[in-house]
């Protein structure tokens, strides 16, 4: 008997079992349409996801998560989604090395240690990776996480603060990944996890130089990737990328202040360790949209110039409406 066989007398089985009303469904001609066109559907999303996750881990099988032989290096981890994803990654048994250039207010778990180190001075970074090498060894995960935001509109913002944007949103990748990447290379062993953002696809007024940084993040985890690969010849070391919208943190406490007139969801820092943590145990390479909701916006690039600039128009708008109205209220509160 044919497979083609097999599944007719399954589906008449199955169909048999059915009630009534819905076994009359079933045999309209149109709704097995529309049902073979759902599984067709389904079978090519699965191949979909099936060649998309072996293509990101390079057709490489994982080694055992083992966290005793992991190293966790996590720039800016005292505030923010960094500290988030420290604690969270704690709890896991995994060693953690946090860089800040600020100090932790807060007692460190006993499996994490601080180091004080400005990521955007290669000096500092030599430094202090002489000193971890010596008292831990190797770090086998970098998370590039350091990140600083300014508000203002370009004309407005000062050369200083532009300068810092670039320097430890995107400079300080090349830099930590310079230091650090050559171990993993050797060991064909580790993960680099890229923390970028949404702004990596759309640009909006008054903050011009922080989505300039987040585009180059995604261009430098893009090519890192390449790297890997064809230069370095280690396709088992992992690379991923998060793209979060807007988070609960300091970095937009502007924004927070005046939610009453801010339109958009604003996510937790939970929300963001959870998908980042999840890369990193499972030994995951991947792109990471944060809400998944809002993976309409890798699409834009691909939009007509009119449907473009009508997204960026919308989300442009919207945050100077707000900025008017919080310097109006500023106003009348004096």
């Amino acid at each position: 008997m044919s497979t083609l066989n097999l599944i007719a007398d399954y589906s008449q089985m199955v169909l048999s079992h059915l009630p009534g009303p819905t076994r009359h469904l079933f045999r309209n001609p149109t709704a097995q349409k529309a049902v073979g066109i759902l599984a067709a559907l389904t079978f090519l999303r699965a191949t979909n996801d099936f060649f998309s996750r072996r293509t990101l881990q390079n057709w490489t099988s994982n080694q055992p998560w083992i966290p005793a032989r992991e190293l966790i290096l996590l720039t800016g981890g005292c505030s923010g989604i960094g500290k988030q994803v420290m604690e969270d990654l704690a709890r896991t048994g995994v060693r953690v090395i946090i860089l800040d250039i600020n100090e932790p207010t807060f007692t460190l778990p006993a499996n994490v240690t601080f180091y004080k180190a400005n990521v955007s001075s290669s000096a500092d970074i030599a430094n202090v990776a002489s000193t971890i090498r010596d008292n831990h060894g190797e770090p086998t995960v970098l998370i590039n996480n350091a990140g600083v935001g300014h508000e203002g509109a370009i004309l407005d913002e000062s050369e200083e603060n532009i300068r810092q944007t670039f320097e430890v949103n995107t400079l300080s990748h090349f830099l930590m990944v310079k230091e650090f990447l050559p171990a993993m290379v050797k060991a064909n062993h580790g993960h680099v996890v890229t923390i970028a953002s949404m702004a990596s696809f759309v640009a909006l007024g008054e903050m011009v130089d922080y989505c300039c940084t987040k585009a180059s993040a995604l261009a430098f985890h893009e090519g890192l990737r390449q790297e890997l690969k064809y230069w370095y010849n280690a396709p088992s070391v992992r690379t991923s990328i998060i793209h979060p919208a807007w988070v609960r943190t300091p970095m937009i406490k502007m924004l927070t202040d005046n939610e009453a007139h801010f339109r958009e969801s604003i996510m937790t820092t939970q929300v963001v360790s959870d998908a980042i943590c999840k890369q990193i145990l499972t030994q995951t390479s991947g792109q990471v949209l944060l809400p998944a909701s809002k993976s309409v916006a890798t699409l834009v690039r691909a939009m007509p110039t009119w449907m473009q600039e009508g997204v960026r128009n919308f989300a442009s708008g919207s945050l100077k409406k707000m900025c008017v109205l919080q310097t109006e209220e500023k106003a009348q509160a004096q």
